[in-house]
């Protein structure tokens, strides 16, 4: 792990399995903190998964590889709707 993360604060895991990859994020910092979040990245989806103290049960979001690349995109895009169209390869 990069020694600026632990600076800033940051903690997560990675570890692959037989079936998928699963990373652990870590809520660290001033209080109040929230539960850990564990994604699960299979082939043909990503799980997020958090422990809700308030009911007692973990909560789970279920993304498409295609809602998965539009959070991405949408991570670093200013307010607004988009849509996002795949050009063909052009190397083809």
């Amino acid at each position: 792990m990069p020694t600026n993360a632990l600076h800033f604060g940051f903690m997560f895991s990675i570890e692959h399995e037989f079936d998928s990859t699963v990373i652990t994020l870590v809520d660290e910092g001033p209080k109040p903190l929230q539960e850990d979040v564990v994604i699960n990245s299979f082939a043909e989806c990503v799980t997020l998964e958090q422990f809700d103290p308030r009911t007692d049960q973990v909560q789970k979001i279920t993304l498409s590889p295609e809602q998965v690349r539009d959070l991405a995109a949408a991570l670093d895009l200013p307010e607004g709707v988009y849509q996002i169209h795949e050009r063909p390869d052009q190397d083809a």
